[in-house]
């Protein structure tokens, strides 16, 4: 037999009093008398009454729901940030309704949709770049949006981020120190304005700064998958490089086991700096080198940022740049850790 649903009615005519008054007990409103408050109390866990976050947002115009649209949930980056974003939404009582859209675009716009019918407070993007698409939506729905780990060119919509453009010349630069003379540039798709603005840029000013000219060949970009990684090894050794910087981690995995493969010595021969210094940088043999990007405090602060938006309170900066280190471990002749 299927459970009945209670209601605040049943709870009110339960307790014998009012259903104003059941929702300021369920509310925390002090405007209770201690006496009714325990009473009410004892019939909601008696009734194992469940307050329904949807009609309590129509009142309210309040869910205490966060939507968050995360590309890949299988990848260790995205997941690493969400960590960062359910803790802070935990500490400020809002639910996390967690929507994969698979790096697919038309499916973006499709969850987006789905988590404002859903009636939630705002929204945190965590994908690979804002279309004209997305864009339209996020300021037709007029629901406060945070990207983390994701960046606006046009500054538009609040982020929070590193500078990847300085990260990515700091480790191109050691590579050439490291006596590597020949760099590829392995990235996930261009279209990514991370990869294809910043990180590219950051590849050319250290390559400008070394004296040396921008070389197309040495600049690979593929799919985000291990398999990826593996294939374009190759392809990679082949056009002359020593040493790589790879715009993903797992990317970064499929190269190192294709170098290795292929019979060539990491790091004496060849050396390999990656981007996200998610988990599996320290999984793999010999350990990744790789950009020290605060994951998980660009999740949290990307949920804080969010709650200022949805609070209406004040907000110094939309745009955050955090801090970020390098740690330079098996795959390149220089180690810090």
């Amino acid at each position: 037999m299927e459970k009945q649903t209670i209601t605040i009615y049943d709870v009110a005519r339960e307790a014998n009093v009012s259903m104003a008054t059941v929702s300021r007990v369920v509310n925390g409103n002090p405007n209770v008398k201690p006496s009714t408050r325990k009473k009410v109390l004892e019939v909601i866990e008696r009734l194992d009454y469940r307050p329904n976050a949807v009609a309590r947002g129509l009142a309210s115009k309040k869910t205490t729901t966060v939507g968050v649209i995360i590309p890949d949930v299988t990848n260790l980056f995205f997941a690493s940030l969400a960590r960062g974003i359910d803790d802070i939404a935990t500490m400020y009582k809002y639910n996390i309704i967690l929507a994969n859209s698979d790096q697919n675009e038309g499916k973006e716009i499709q969850v987006l949709n789905t988590l404002l019918a859903k009636q939630v407070d705002g929204i945190i993007y965590m994908g690979n770049k804002i279309t004209d698409e997305l864009r339209a939506e996020f300021s037709r729905s007029k629901t406060p949006v945070v990207l983390a780990g994701t960046v606006d060119p046009d500054q538009q919509v609040g982020s929070v981020n590193i500078d990847y453009i300085a990260a990515t010349e700091k480790v191109i630069s050691q590579l050439f120190e490291n006596g590597k003379e020949e760099i590829a540039f392995v990235t996930t798709p261009l279209a990514n304005p991370i990869n294809g603005q910043y990180r590219l840029k950051g590849y050319k000013n250290a390559l400008l700064s070394a004296g040396k000219q921008f070389d197309e060949s040495l600049v690979f970009e593929t799919e985000l998958t291990v398999t990826a990684g593996e294939e374009l090894a190759a392809i990679v050794l082949e056009k002359g490089a020593k040493a790589a910087f790879v715009t993903d981690d797992e990317l970064a995995i499929g190269l190192l086991n294709g170098v290795i493969e292929a019979g060539v010595n990491v790091p004496e021969e060849f050396e390999i700096i990656t981007s996200n210094n998610s988990r599996i940088t320290e999984m793999a043999r010999p350990k990744l080198s790789s950009i020290m990007l605060p994951l998980y405090d660009i999740g949290a602060v990307a949920m804080r940022l969010l709650t200022k938006i949805m609070n209406k309170e004040e907000i110094d900066e939309k745009t955050i740049t955090l801090p970020y280190k390098v740690a330079y471990r098996g795959t390149t002749s220089e180690e810090t850790e």
